[in-house]
């Protein structure tokens, strides 16, 4: 299966995203797999479980407590057996000085090997959004992970209005496109980033 982990500091909507990019992918004709792989914050797996069960998508989990990236490897073998083309693996929320975290995060990301990591932080963040991205970044490389982030999912999208300035500064810091935008609380508030109404924002 494509394996997708979705990686950010606490309460930017990282699962909330992960239920979008489901849905979207549902929608378009994929078998999506969740993989619980929050061990750390209580309630991420029952949180996790809501969306799960709205979205008729199967959750994969093991509890709290467990090694991250054991979970994450037991959620992709099972994904394989059950015919489920992609698995979203959701990571526990980490500022990002947290030291222990990052390791196990770089832990799941080293030995899972995923087609794609994806870093969601909220659109109004600004530069500290890009402090946030650098030090996850640091932290998947210094655990042997061979890439920087390969995508950038910004939440909060609708509230910004013609602040723009996260989308292009991550953008251009980071070399990683902007993947999704968040714009609402609805599964369907979902969408790519529209260059031409970047600009047009910015110029008006």
């Amino acid at each position: 299966p494509y394996v997708i982990v979705m990686v950010g500091i606490n309460g930017v909507g990282k699962s909330t995203s992960l239920a979008k990019i489901a849905y979207y992918l549902k929608c378009n004709g994929c078998n999506p797999l969740i993989a619980a792989c929050d061990t750390f914050r209580s309630g991420a797996v029952e949180q996790l479980n809501v969306h799960a069960n709205c979205l008729d998508v199967p959750l994969y989990h093991k509890g709290y407590a467990k090694d991250p990236s054991a979970v994450a490897k037991s959620a992709i073998a099972h994904a394989t057996q059950e015919g489920h083309d992609v698995v979203l693996v959701d990571t526990a929320g980490r500022m990002q000085n947290n030291v222990p975290l990052m390791k196990a995060l770089s832990k799941l990301v080293v030995e899972n090997q995923p087609d794609l990591v994806l870093f969601v932080c909220e659109a109004l963040v600004g530069n500290d959004g890009m402090d946030q991205l650098q030090m996850f970044e640091k932290a998947l490389i210094s655990g042997g992970h061979k890439r920087q982030i390969d995508g950038v999912v910004l939440t909060k999208f609708d509230t910004v209005s013609d602040k723009v300035g996260a989308a292009l500064t991550l953008t251009q810091l980071s070399g990683a496109p902007v993947i999704f935008v968040g714009t609402g609380q609805k599964y369907n508030h979902l969408k790519k980033l529209s260059v031409p109404s970047v600009i047009q924002s910015l110029f008006s």
